[in-house]
C-alpha cells in the first residue's frame, strides 16, 4: 500500500504542530530566562546535534527506499545523519549568537529563527523536486509543504531548547553537589 501525502494531510499536520507550538513556546519563553539562556550556547549545541541525528537516523532508517532515495543521492545514505549532526551543533551555535544579538526575548528569537529553518529547508527541497519525485508526496502543495516545515522544526527547536536546559540544570546540580 503506498501511503500519500496529501495538502490537506500536510495542513492538518501544521495545525498540530502549531497547537503544540502554542503550548511550548509560551512556556519556554516564561521558563527560560536570558541570564539563564546566555549559559546554554554549549548545552543547545550537543542537544541541536543529537536531537537532529536522531531525527535524521530515524528517518533515513525508515524512510529511505519509499521516500528520500527519490531526494538525496545513495552515497549520502549513510552520511546524512552525520551531517546533520555536524551542521545543526553550528546552526545551533549561531542561532543562540543571533538570538542574545537583537533586542526581543532570546529565547523567542532561538524559536522563531528554529521555524524560519525549516521554511528555508524545505523551500530548498521544493526546488530540489520533493513534491514532484517521491511517489508519496505527488500533487501536494509546495506551499503546505514549507508551512508544515515551520511550525514542525519549531517544535524540534522546542525540544532542543528544553533537553539543553535540562543538560545545564544537571550540569549545575552535579557541580554544586560535587
Amino acid at each position: 500500500m503506498q501511503v500519500r501525502i496529501t495538502t490537506e494531510l500536510l495542513y492538518k499536520a501544521a495545525l498540530v504542530f502549531a497547537l503544540m507550538d502554542a503550548v511550548c513556546v509560551p512556556l519556554l519563553v516564561w521558563r527560560v530566562r536570558v541570564e539563564s539562556f546566555r549559559r546554554l550556547k554549549w548545552p543547545l549545541a550537543i542537544s541541536a546535534a543529537l536531537v537532529w541525528w536522531g531525527i535524521w537516523s530515524w528517518a533515513i532508517g525508515n524512510y529511505w527506499e519509499t521516500f528520500y532515495r527519490y531526494v538525496f543521492p545513495a552515497w549520502l545514505h549513510t552520511w546524512i545523519p552525520w551531517t546533520a549532526l555536524v551542521i545543526a551543533g553550528t546552526v545551533s551555535a549561531g542561532l543562540w549568537a543571533l538570538s542574545l544579538r537583537l533586542k526581543w526575548n532570546p529565547v523567542l528569537v532561538f524559536l522563531l529563527m528554529g521555524g524560519s529553518l525549516g521554511c528555508i529547508t524545505h523551500a530548498w527541497a521544493v526546488y530540489l523536486g520533493i513534491v514532484a519525485r517521491p511517489p508519496m508526496l505527488q500533487g501536494a502543495s509546495p506551499l503546505a509543504v514549507v508551512t508544515i516545515a515551520f511550525f514542525e522544526f519549531m517544535v524540534y527547536w522546542c525540544v532542543i531548547l528544553t533537553l539543553a536546559k535540562t543538560l545545564d540544570w544537571a550540569r549545575g546540580k552535579l557541580a554544586r553537589d560535587g
